[in-house]
């Protein structure tokens, strides 16, 4: 399942009968979800990492937004949002909010 999502493969694409088939030939015991399952298991995942991250975060206090980019050795553009935050004792927390690949090949159209 983290696999399949991770390489950003839509749900339906679960239901492809040679992509069922190779799943199949690398395990054979693996019982593969339908599109639906698959879809319902994404949403609830979801949802729940959405919950544990409005729970790190203050209900009554701002919160400051950064990008961060950076390259992997192995030459991966990687972009992570971030907010940041102070307690009543002063002290600088931060939560991570997103994390992704990012496509160079967009950007690069931009440089001069």
């Amino acid at each position: 399942m983290l696999g399949f999502v991770s390489a950003h493969n839509p749900c339906n694409a679960i239901s492809n009968l040679e992509l069922r088939q190779i799943y199949k030939v690398l395990r054979d015991d693996l019982v593969l979800p339908s599109t639906t399952t698959l879809r319902n298991i994404c949403r609830r995942e979801y949802a729940l990492t959405v919950d544990a991250i409005k729970k790190q975060l203050p209900s009554r206090n701002k919160v400051s937004l950064a990008l961060d980019g950076w390259t992997s050795m192995n030459k991966m553009a990687i972009m992570s949002v971030i907010a940041y935050y102070m307690d009543r004792n002063w002290a600088l927390h931060k939560v991570q909010l997103a994390f992704d690949e990012i496509n160079l090949l967009f950007f690069s159209c931009f440089e001069s």
